[in-house]
Parts: C-alpha cells; sequence; structure tokens
C-alpha cells in the first residue's frame, strides 16, 4: 500500500551518498534498494551522490555531486590537472589525500550541504547514508531535518586493521588514514536521529560512538527475494563454495577461508571457492592462494567481479554452499542473500551475523570468526550431507521472508522519517510556501 493509499502525506526525501556503487560495497546496495522501495510506497526520492555514482532503479532519479575522483582506477591516488581544480573543497580533498587521509566523507558534506541549502524548498528531509561529515550538522538551520544511517562504525574496520598492521609504519599509515573517524565520533554525538541495521551495529555506535541510546534506532534491512530465490530444478555444482569479499581487508575473513578451503580439499578434492570480488595483486590472501597452490590458471579459487544481482543470484544458486567468513559484520546482505536463494549458509558468529542467520542451528551452521579448522568443519560437513544442505536452505529462506525484506526495511525507515519531522520545529513550511530549486546536473 503506498503513502497516499494509507491517507500519508507522501514524503520528499534527499538521500546522501557518497559513495554508492552496488559492486564496491554494502553502502551502494542499501541506496538502491532502499530508494527503490521508497519511491514504490509513493514517496519521491532524490539521490544525491559522488564516484562511485549510484547505480538505481527506474524512477529514482540521481544528483550527480561529483568530487575529484582521486580513487578511480586505473589511476588510484592520482594528482589533478590545474584545471580540475573548481573551490576550497577541491583543494582540501587533494591536501588530505597527500597526506595519507581520506578526505571524501568530509568533502562530500560540504558540497552536499551547499547543494541542499539552494534547493532547501525541494526536500522534506535528508537522509544521510554514513557520510557522517561535518557539513551536514548544518542541515538543520535550513529548515531540513536529518535523519543518519550508520551501518557499522568504522572505528570497527580501523581496530581491525591496526591489529593486522605490520611494523609501526604500517600502523602509522593506518591511523592517518582512518583519521576521519575523529570527524565521524563528533558528528554522530550530535544527531538527533541515528538508524542502524542490527542490535549488534547498535551496541557498538552508542560505545565507539558515544551516541545517546535513545536516539539508536534499528530497521534491519534485508535481500530483494524477487531476484535472491530458489531456482526450481537447480542444479547444484559440486563442490562448490561462493562468498563475497568486496575488499582484501581483514574484517573479511577471506583469508580463513582460503586456508579451510585447503583444508577441505584433503576430504572433498572438488571443493573449490569463488569469490565475489576483485582478485588481489598482492598481500595475504595473494601469499596464501601461492603458498597452498589455490591460485592460477584452472585453480581451485576463482574471482569474478561487475556481475549483476541476476547473475549473483544465479551464482549463488549453482553453489552447494555458500559462506560468511568475517571477522566483523554490521549486518551481513551477503548472508540474507544467500539464505534467500535456499542456498545453505556457513557463517561466523562476527558482529550482527547471528541475528540475520540465526543462533538455534537450523538456518545456518554457525562457527567462531578467525578459525579456519571450524570453517573447514563445516564447510566438509555441508558438502557431504545432501539432506542436510537441503533442510538448512530451506529454513534460512524463509527466516529472511519474515524478517529481512527491503519492503519492510522502506516502511520502517519511513517510521522514523515522520517521527524526525513531527519532532521538528517548522518542518513542512517550505513544502507549504511552494518554493522550489533547480538542478542542472540531475540525471533521470
Amino acid at each position: 500500500m503506498t503513502a497516499e493509499a494509507a491517507g500519508e502525506r507522501p514524503l520528499r526525501i534527499a538521500l546522501l551518498s557518497y559513495k554508492g556503487n552496488p559492486y564496491c560495497g554494502g553502502q551502494g546496495v542499501y541506496v538502491r534498494h532502499l530508494s527503490r522501495e521508497l519511491a514504490r510506497l509513493g514517496h519521491r526520492v532524490e539521490v544525491i551522490g559522488a564516484q562511485p555514482y549510484p547505480v538505481l532503479d527506474e524512477g529514482v532519479p540521481l544528483t550527480e555531486l561529483p568530487s575529484l575522483d582521486l580513487y578511480r582506477q586505473p589511476d588510484p591516488f592520482r594528482t589533478p590537472r590545474p584545471r580540475e581544480y573548481r573551490d576550497w573543497v577541491d583543494a582540501l580533498e587533494v591536501a588530505t589525500m597527500w597526506t595519507g587521509g581520506f578526505p571524501e566523507p568530509l568533502t562530500f558534506s560540504l558540497r552536499a550541504r551547499r547543494h541542499l541549502a539552494a534547493r532547501r524548498g525541494d526536500f522534506d528531509l535528508v537522509h544521510d547514508n554514513q557520510t557522517l561529515g561535518y557539513g551536514l550538522l548544518g542541515t538543520e538551520r535550513l529548515g531540513l531535518p536529518l535523519v543518519t544511517t550508520i551501518h557499522h562504525p568504522v572505528t570497527v574496520d580501523r581496530r581491525l586493521d591496526l591489529a593486522a598492521a605490520a611494523g609501526l609504519r604500517q600502523r602509522l599509515s593506518v591511523r592517518r588514514w582512518y583519521g576521519f573517524t575523529r570527524m565521524q565520533r563528533t558528528v554522530a554525538r550530535r544527531l538527533p536521529s541515528v538508524l542502524t541495521v542490527s542490535g549488534s551495529s547498535r551496541r557498538e555506535i552508542i560505545d565507539d560512538l558515544g551516541v545517546l541510546p535513545q536516539r539508536v534506532h534499528v530497521v534491519p534491512i534485508g535481500a530483494d527475494t524477487r531476484i535472491f530465490h530458489p531456482a526450481p530444478g537447480r542444479e547444484e555444482i559440486p563442490g562448490r563454495i561462493v562468498t563475497t569479499s568486496s575488499a582484501d581487508v581483514p574484517l573479511k575473513g577471506l583469508i580463513h577461508l582460503v586456508e579451510a578451503l585447503a583444508k577441505v580439499r584433503t576430504e572433498h578434492p572438488a571443493a573449490h571457492l569463488v569469490v565475489v570480488g576483485t582478485r588481489p595483486a598482492k598481500g595475504p590472501v595473494a601469499d596464501l592462494l601461492d603458498r597452498f597452490g589455490l591460485g592460477g590458471e584452472g585453480g581451485a579459487v576463482r574471482f569474478v567481479k561487475g556481475i549483476s544481482d541476476t547473475e549473483l543470484a544465479d551464482l549463488v544458486r549453482s553453489a552447494q554452499v555458500a559462506c560468511v567468513p568475517s571477522l566483523y559484520e554490521g549486518f551481513s546482505l551477503p548472508a540474507a542473500e544467500a539464505m534467500a536463494t535456499g542456498t545453505p549458509l556457513v557463517a561466523t558468529t562476527g558482529g550482527a551475523l547471528p541475528e540475520v542467520t540465526g543462533t538455534d542451528g537450523e538456518t545456518c551452521l554457525a562457527v567462531p570468526p578467525a578459525d579456519a579448522g571450524a570453517l573447514a568443519a563445516a564447510l566438509s560437513a555441508l558438502l557431504g550431507d545432501a539432506a542436510l544442505r537441503s533442510r538448512l536452505g530451506a529454513a534460512g529462506r524463509e527466516r529472511v521472508l519474515s524478517r529481512f525484506t527491503w519492503e519492510q526495511a522502506a516502511r520502517g525507515t519511513v517510521e522514523h522519517y515522520r517521527a524526525a519531522l513531527a519532532g521538528f520545529p517548522g518542518a513542512g513550511l517550505s513544502r507549504a510556501s511552494g518554493t522550489s530549486g533547480t538542478s542542472s546536473d540531475t540525471k533521470g
């Protein structure tokens, strides 16, 4: 049922995304699916984003708010040509990059505030997706309530990367790169309404960022069950294990899965791993692939990237087992999507994963984080037991359908939009005045 059919006023929402490509991380997936479902509920949602630009469904407009795109491939950490500089924000972006920091959350927030100030009559509220930049603290002075999603505090990533850093020089580099987390902590404490995707993330936000508990609300996300669903008569490829690892970072635990695969293959020689992500050219995972002889042409580990949602669903359905080996997850879309297809899942208990996968052993085989032996045992158990695979897969899908869909996420989010508007002095006045702004860079 749409908002109008329910007798409610449709909302005009500015959804901000400083990093929105759905093929390079969960933030882009969130923006794409939430915006689509908000539009289906009858709301007017406009995504305002920087590179890599979001990929959106038909009917959701995108306004491009370009950065200097300093990390683009094939020339990351590039130095822009003088003619590329437009203003002092560009200079700040380059200076921060040159000194080893990560500027995008701050500089996007400054550009977004400037854009919103020119269009304050176009929106009822602003929804920020994890930018947490200083510039967004000014949105309420523009007459726009601010709701912010924090998937999980990036301080968690920082801790894990520091723990994995080798030597003083690398630790100092990690500290500088994550310097923006100080800003995010300061901003988070001043936010009136924070949404997050799990109880685990809520606790981390309260503990790590110091946000008052009454300001943090859980709205679970989920899978697009129209795409991620069982296929009648699907054929499993013997020994296939599928995982998603969009970045070669300790947080995702890929190194432990590679080690587990080497153990599994002593019992199940056909076992092989398909990783949805980019093959690392160097680093711990690349070293381990060489050590066990699992990489290379025709090896037991294959990487795929740039595939569509439909292709991803087909890939997951082709596997006998899906695996999420992460040390920590704020939610885990790959877990929900695998369960939605009816593919049996092995996952760690890191972060929010037990909230998604269940804790009774009926919907997932759960193992401790960073335990390659436990991963290997669980994978071997599923590869060797078709009945167990069938039972876990069916129960996993039912869990997702009952708890974790994007329509449910959109409806829960709208409830918090309306609460933010109700508590905001003067909210809705800009709509009543009939003022509006224009943007020449809006892309349909």
